[in-house]
């Protein structure tokens, strides 16, 4: 982008400006008139015609002075020598050129205005008294600077509007960036919570799918509790999908759903029973963490589960919860050895992978590792900090 071109002017802003720059030029032409009646009792042709024809010609062109500055400039001021009606519109020039601020142009037009102003006086027979020399080259040098300075500062205006225009098209781009980059963490973080919840209730329904498909010896009633609780499985991993959907698709101001804490961990466990598993659940946790910890917490236990049901099925499941305020939070997810063969279901990898990233981020540990009896262990230990201690610090 050009920034020495000055955007253009709408009708009305040409049109008030040149007739501002007509109206100055009026008062000096009124008095040349009066003083040729004065002095010789007739204005002459080039008064009546000659000097306004000159005068709406260098209106005309100062159409043109923000494409062409500096040769329109020159062309006003010179050609305003023949007219005094044109004065107005050689002064607009030079403030046009004065707002481009550059010295060399400027000095070029005002000294051409200047100089242009001392042979105007022979254009009408007006007798001036000699020692007013000084005044007649004073006075048109004055309005040369107060038509510079008025430049300058529309100029210098200019800059600085444009300046702050940038900037704040500057803070929009940058505003319009990190919202869109908030969103995408919040949705790698969407991804994360769906690949928790859908993993694990899915699991459960594969692992009820896998014993309809390899225990011939049950019976009916059995049949149909494993039929229920794979359409309750099923309905529900859709309604969870459904719901974490509907905060991909929510408004920046709708809130966000509540996510599960410890609290849950007892409804998690006896899903995870009326699905097929054998799981027990010990806790000895005096207090109630807060929502961070409570959510860390409530995932490993479902990762725990959800491997267990896809690696182990048939096995024994041992929860353990136990900590305090101002210590840690330990859990601990225990499975046997698999009990029947199944096929196993496809796996992301990730899920383990993911869990550890929460558990550092919340400023814990976590560990996974087979046991002597080829069983599956997955502990984690979390910082619980007491909430009275934060309060007086």
């Amino acid at each position: 982008m050009n920034t020495d071109v000055a955007p253009r002017l709408g009708w009305w802003q040409q049109t008030w400006r040149l007739g501002a720059a007509a109206a100055v030029g009026v008062p000096l032409w009124l008095s040349i008139g009066a003083l040729l009646r004065g002095q010789t009792g007739e204005t002459g042709s080039w008064f009546v015609i000659g000097d306004p024809l000159v005068a709406i010609g260098c209106l005309t062109a100062l159409l043109w002075r923000r494409r062409f500055p500096l040769a329109v400039a020159m062309t006003v001021v010179i050609a305003s020598t023949a007219s005094a009606l044109a004065s107005g519109a050689a002064f607009l020039a030079l403030v046009s050129i004065s707002t481009r601020r550059r010295p060399v142009e400027i000095g070029v037009v005002a000294l051409a205005l200047v100089t242009a102003s001392q042979f105007a006086d022979g254009l009408y027979p007006v007798q001036s008294s000699p020692g007013l020399f000084w005044y007649q080259l004073a006075f048109p040098a004055l309005i040369a600077g107060i038509a510079v300075a008025m430049g300058m500062a529309i100029g210098a205006r200019r800059v600085e509007v444009r300046s702050l225009l940038d900037r704040a098209e500057s803070a929009e781009r940058e505003q319009t960036a990190r919202a869109a980059q908030a969103r995408a963490l919040e949705r790698n973080r969407i991804a994360r919570e769906m690949h928790d919840v859908l993993a694990h209730r899915i699991s459960l329904v594969a692992m009820q799918a896998g014993v309809l498909d390899h225990r011939g010896d049950l019976t009916a009633e059995e049949n149909r509790v494993l039929v229920r609780g794979i359409a309750d499985g099923s309905h529900q991993a859709l309604e969870e999908l459904r719901d974490v959907l509907g905060v991909l698709r929510a408004d920046p101001g709708r809130p966000e759903p509540p996510q599960p804490s410890l609290d849950r961990i007892p409804e998690l466990v006896a899903d995870a029973r009326a699905s097929g598993l054998d799981v027990t659940l010990t806790t000895t946790v005096a207090g109630t963490p807060s929502d961070a910890v409570g959510r860390t917490c409530y995932r490993i236990v479902q990762e725990g589960l959800t491997n267990a049901a896809k690696h182990a099925p048939g096995a024994h499941v041992h929860i353990t919860l136990e900590g305090t305020a101002g210590d840690n939070l330990d859990v601990s997810v225990h499975n046997s050895p698999a009990t029947t063969a199944t096929a196993q279901p496809p796996t992301s990898g990730f899920g383990l992978l993911g869990l550890t990233e929460r558990v550092t981020i919340a400023g814990g540990r976590l560990d996974h590792r087979p046991t002597p009896d080829n069983g599956y262990v997955l502990t984690a230990r979390l910082p619980w900090p007491n909430p009275t201690h934060e309060k007086r610090a």
